[in-house]
This record gives structure tokens, sequence and C-alpha cells, in this order.
């Protein structure tokens, strides 16, 4: 059964932890892993992906590829919390005494692959899939993209590729919060319709808000069981920097972390008010 309280409580607890690793090292992508959190907390406290902490490379294991590698704080933040390593490690977030720096780094435990430039990690999800299927393996691969990361070329290429060779073991999920490094997307080269452009690649989409527990753990309660031969995609509407309204909706925050004392201050408040008020 669906313990929405439980992944609230976990949603809030991620964003922290996050937003204070974030802080204390003076750098990463708060924004980006601000409108990913929800969906970050589906997958691994949903109960949708199959995984072992005490065994990182369990062979039966799901797949988990964070395209948006920029995101990966709140991907570290995850699995320091599940027992993938000490959290004392978030101290040195992007320190030289530390295991992890700002983009994903496959030496930690949890990884699957090491990634920073956009596009690459959605490629290397689509040959894991592929492989899995060659061999007759059961485990699914999810690959969590940005909306920005859809402007490279090799993600339609993978979009390609997979739909070709019926990768229904393979799901893409957007983080659609609408910008990217320097404005609004659709500012820039319009995306929409989304939908549409991902059908055309031999894809089945569905489209859902992205911050709402209950419809994301709908959308992807099923696909173990589902029948298509299509990859499948999941367009999660979002918001860049939910959760600190001092942060959000503000482009040039994309690679950003507060370090002033101001700044610092007024995105702490945002974010309690905002756990507060549920």
């Amino acid at each position: 059964m669906l313990d929405l309280t439980f992944l609230k409580k976990k949603t809030n607890q991620i964003r922290e932890d996050m937003f204070e690793m974030c802080v204390k090292a003076g750098d990463g992508h708060v924004t980006s892993c601000l409108s990913c959190a929800e969906i970050m907390t589906v997958l691994f406290y949903g109960g949708l992906i199959n995984h072992d902490p005490k065994n990182p490379e369990w062979s039966e294991r799901d797949r988990f590829i964070l395209s948006k590698a920029q995101a990966s704080p709140i991907f570290y933040s995850i699995l320091a919390d599940k027992g993938y390593f000490d959290k004392e490690e978030m101290n040195r977030f992007a320190q030289k005494d530390g295991i992890f720096g700002v983009h994903l780094q496959k030496t930690v435990p949890g990884a699957e692959i090491s990634a920073g430039s956009l596009g690459h990690g959605f490629g290397l999800a689509s040959g894991i899939a592929l492989s899995a299927k060659l061999n007759r393996e059961l485990h699914l691969t999810y690959a969590l993209l940005g909306d920005g990361e859809l402007y490279e070329g090799q993600v339609w290429e993978t979009a390609m590729f997979a739909s070709h060779h019926n990768l229904n073991n393979l799901v893409a999920i957007v983080d659609r919060n609408y910008q990217c490094t320097l404005d609004f997307t659709e500012n820039l080269v319009e995306l929409e319709p989304l939908d549409d452009k991902w059908k055309s690649f031999g894809w089945e989409v569905k489209r859902v808000d992205g911050h709402d527990l209950e419809e994301l753990y709908n959308s992807l309660k099923w696909v173990r069981s589902r029948r298509s031969k299509k990859p499948l995609v999941i367009i999660a509407d979002t918001v860049k920097g939910y959760g600190i309204d001092y942060l959000s909706c503000k482009p040039l925050w994309h690679g950003g972390t507060p370090i002033k004392d101001e700044d610092v201050k007024s995105s702490r408040e945002d974010l309690q008010r905002s756990i507060q008020n549920g």
C-alpha cells in the first residue's frame, strides 16, 4: 500500500539534506535537484526500483541512470540515506578528500555511470537495456533526463535506437521544469508539443504532475507488467527550484548554490515554510 505520508517526509528530508550539503560545499546545482525530488523519492522509496545497498553490484538490480548528472547531490543524499555509504561523506561533497564531486561519478557506490555531458547517460541507458534484452535479463533500466538536455541530438538518436529495438525495459523520465542554463526553454528553442515528439519517435508517452507523489507512483507502478513493445517515457511537469521560492523560476540560479548569508537565510526560510505547508 502506498504510504504518501512517508514519501512526503522522505521528499522533504532529501531536499534538506541536499541543500545543506551544497551550502556547506559552496557548490552544486541546487535548483536542478529541487525539481526532481519527488521523482527520485517515488523511485527509491516507493518500492519501484529493485536494489540492494549491501550489494550495489547485485546482478538482478534495476539500473538507474542519472542522465541529468548535475542533479547528483540529491542522488547522493538518497544513496547516503539508503546506506550505500556513511552519511559523513556528505560533509565532504565537492572536497578534495571526498568520494564524489559536483557531477555524477561511477566511483560512488550505487552510481552506475559517470556523467556530466548531457545526453550521454541516456545513450548508455539504452545500451544497458539492449544488453539486458539480449541476455534475457529481467531488470529494468530507468533514465532521468532534464528538459534542457533534450536539445542534444544524441537524445533523439537514442530515442530512435530504443524504439527500433523495442526496448520496453527502458523507462525515460523527463524532468520538465521549463528551464535550462540561461533562460526558459520556450524562449530559446521550443520543446512543445513534447508528447507528440516522443510519440513520433515510437515511444509510449505519459504526462504527469512531477510534484504529485501519488500521480508519479501510479504512472510507474505498472511498468514491470506492461505488454507494450515500446519504450516508455514519463514527462513530469515540474518547477525548477521547487520548495524554495527565493531560487525558483530564476534561470541564472541554474548552476549556483546560495553562498551569501542573506541568500542562505532566505532559502532556508522558504524551504522550511514549504515543508510546514505540506
